[in-house]
């Protein structure tokens, strides 16, 4: 252990699991209260630090972080922050900055200037109690300005993305609105940073004249260079290494020359990445490139090293609290009051305008880059810091709930921009179902199951095929997503095979952070009378029904079926095995389906505790009332077996081309979120299977003359 604290390299190595370990754990438990990552990572460099860790176990911590490691990781942050505002320069499009027209400016500006001077006027009251007398006063009052009028553009894309509102008129406003704040937060910064660093005013203005002269340098020649480079990368096979150490080398010297004119080389960083032209594909290469390495490995060593410095100890009286809750009450005044307000006055209805004014109010990681300039440059002390980490924290956590509460999904789909056409109406009611698919080679026995039990394509029916895309981490994903290019690789081979089969199959596609919701409320907006979901082997947990087949089993209000596809080409003969329960007639219904419109060959297989008839007396006159006499080939069978999803399993050998089965213990067929339990009915069976759920649960029992007339209007609403 001793050796180990004295190896910089082994403790490097340890500090860096440890970190992105904890920021990944931590993450998890975020993303599920619908968080977004940031806050983990925020939370996790606090946790490592003297706040929690340094007070719990201050052995582990030195040990874990010794004060001779502080330089190492101080610059392996640096240079992830280089990395990270290079990328938020990549994901600013300047076409969100122009074209908006008169609102977009007015509530930008305002969101801007009031914050901004709520932070400067709370400057007056905090720069005599938490401020050095050696810190020049008019630089403590500019920092605080901008501390406050900061809006985290890339966790805002990523929200509005989730929340599907980037095409409303709340979520295009308020991209643009934030688009304008960042690049206007992070020029007061650099004039700021210009100001404290010079030793008078002359100097501040030769610094801020270097700097307009580095602007027009980077707009004017290198970026038609980096155009050029642009269509070089669309033309011909992509970026390779020679282009990617040439776009680095000019990052590297783009942050070197605005840290040389005084301006922190964060700026020059970011520059560089807004002057890549964001056609012809040079910016979406660099992202994909440069992003894991940047945001997975190097940026939550900025967070550690932010966690570090945040001693919430620090805050260790009751004047301390309220000054915190006076500048958290101050940033959510100025950036949501001020936003709202302005928005309301160009038109918006309050409930879209607060929407906004709580959108804006996102702070995260990009505030917690500026306070720790701050805090570098001397401008903030440690407990100031601490008080605006905390602030940051507070204002990001509470943007989804709040989201959640004052612009509900009813609300969004009022607003939404691109508006839905409405299916014409048929005479005959349709039988609706939907295909969800996850990859692209679960889609073919989908098709041939969709067209099954729909028949010919003149039978009134309507099929859509549902694909989610999941949102990654980074805003570059959301900005220049386009769901219809990056669904075509999962649908194409399912419409192809539609099309050959001259069936009418509508995609769907949209980025989705909660696809069992999602799922469930895309059926009932279709209403749908059968979602359909494929099946793929579960990573740790047994059971194949778990995940978010699971949760859309649960949560869904129509009939849902797992489709286990072992190249399933045609639909002919049909194994339903059945007991009694809910599930088993809902599997019933859809077997009749199978036989109305693929004249499929139906074997019921009923299974017995005895050989007596009293275990089937019930079975068979629902059989005969959803198969009459003269429908198709319909056989019934009936076993006695100790264990009914052996016989199954032991009857699903015989040649058959589908199993349609309920789902229920006495199959071995439970859905659970997790599960140890291995489904040998799934596992075995040779033959394709189509696992059933009825949405109105109930208990398996074997069918009495006193449910037969329920089962019969189960499966019948699911047949029809």
């Amino acid at each position: 252990m001793h050796a180990l604290s004295h190896n910089a390299l082994t403790l490097l190595i340890v500090q860096f699991l440890v970190i992105i370990g904890v920021s990944r754990l931590i993450g998890r438990g975020a993303q599920w209260l619908g968080q977004p990552l940031v806050i983990a990572e925020v939370l996790a460099g606090i946790l490592l630090g003297p706040s929690l860790l340094g007070w719990l176990a201050p052995g582990a911590m030195d040990w874990l972080f010794p004060a001779s490691s502080m330089p190492v990781l101080k610059m392996l942050s640096q240079v992830g922050l280089i990395l990270f505002m290079f990328l938020i320069g990549l994901e600013l499009d300047p076409k969100l900055l122009k074209g908006r027209g008169h609102a977009s400016v007015v509530i930008s500006h305002t969101s801007i200037i009031v914050p901004f001077a709520l932070g400067a006027g709370a400057a007056l009251w905090l720069y005599p109690r938490l401020s050095d007398p050696s810190v020049p006063f008019s630089s403590f009052v500019l920092f605080m300005g901008v501390a406050m009028s900061i809006t985290a553009f890339p966790v805002l894309a990523r929200i509005l993305t989730e929340r599907r509102l980037l095409s409303s008129r709340v979520g295009a406003m308020t991209i643009t609105c934030a688009a304008v704040d960042d690049v206007t937060a992070w020029c007061l910064l650099a004039f700021v940073v210009a100001l404290v660093r010079a030793s008078d005013l002359m100097h501040a203005g030769l610094t801020t004249v270097l700097a307009m002269l580095y602007i027009a340098f980077m707009l004017l020649v290198v970026r038609p260079f980096l155009a050029r480079l642009g269509a070089r990368v669309a033309s011909k096979e992509g970026l390779n290494q020679n282009g990617v150490a040439l776009t680095l080398m000019m990052l590297l010297a783009s942050a070197w020359a605005t840290e040389l004119i005084g301006i922190h080389a964060l700026f020059g960083a970011f520059l560089m990445g807004s002057v890549i032209p964001k056609e012809g594909g040079l910016a979406q290469a660099l992202a994909e490139k440069l992003e894991d390495v940047a945001v997975v490995l190097l940026l939550p060593l900025f967070f550690a090293f932010s966690g570090l410095r945040t001693q919430v100890g620090l805050l260790s009286t009751s004047d301390h609290w309220v000054m915190c809750g006076i500048i958290i009450f101050l940033a959510c005044a100025g950036k949501f009051g001020g936003s709202a307000v302005a928005a309301r006055l160009t038109g918006m209805r309050w409930r879209e305008a607060g929407a906004l004014g709580i959108l804006m109010n996102t702070r995260g990681l990009v505030e917690l880059i500026v306070l720790n300039i701050g805090l570098d440059l001397g401008v903030i002390s440690p407990t100031l810091f601490t008080m605006l980490v905390v602030m940051a924290l507070v204002t990001t956590f509470m943007t989804t709930p709040l989201l959640r509460w004052i612009y509900p999904p009813e609300e969004m789909a009022r607003d939404q921009v691109s508006v839905t056409p409405v299916v014409e109406k048929v005479e005959e009611q349709p039988f609706t179902m939907l295909m969800c698919v996850s990859h692209g080679h679960s889609g073919a026995g989908m098709v041939t199951l969709g067209r099954a039990l729909t028949g010919a394509p003149q039978e009134p029916s309507q099929l859509y095929a549902l694909h989610l895309i999941r949102p990654t981490e980074r805003a570059s994903f959301h900005l220049r997503h386009d769901p219809e290019k990056a669904s075509g690789d999962s649908l194409t081979p399912l419409l192809g095979r539609a099309n050959g089969l001259g069936m009418q199959v509508r995609p769907i596609s949209f980025v989705s952070a909660e696809p069992a919701l999602d799922i469930c409320r895309t059926a009932e907006a279709k209403q749908a009378n059968l979602v359909l979901l494929g099946w793929h082997k579960p990573l740790f947990s047994r059971t194949m029904l778990g995940g978010t087949v699971h949760e859309v089993m649960q949560e869904a209000n129509t009939s849902v079926a797992v489709l286990v596809d072992r190249g399933l080409e045609h639909v002919r003969r049909v194994l339903v095995p059945f007991i009694g329960s809910a599930h088993d007639r809902a599997a019933l219904g859809l077997a009749r389906r199978l036989l109305q419109h693929a004249s499929a060959e139906i074997t019921i297989l009923h299974v017995t505790q005895s050989e007596g008839q009293h275990g089937h007396s019930g079975a068979r006159p629902l059989v005969e009332k959803l198969f009459p006499q003269g429908s198709g080939t319909v056989h019934f069978k009936v076993v006695a077996h100790d264990s009914p999803e052996e016989a199954a399993l032991e009857e699903s050998r015989r040649g058959y081309d589908l199993v349609v089965v309920g789902v229920g213990a006495e199959w071995g067929l439970e859905d659970g979120l997790f599960g140890l339990h291995r489904e040998r009915l799934i596992g075995d069976a040779p033959t394709s299977l189509l696992v059933v759920r009825h949405p109105a649960p109930a208990p398996a029992a074997e069918a009495t003359p006193e449910t037969e007339s329920s089962g019969e209007l189960t499966a019948s609403n699911v047949a029809s």
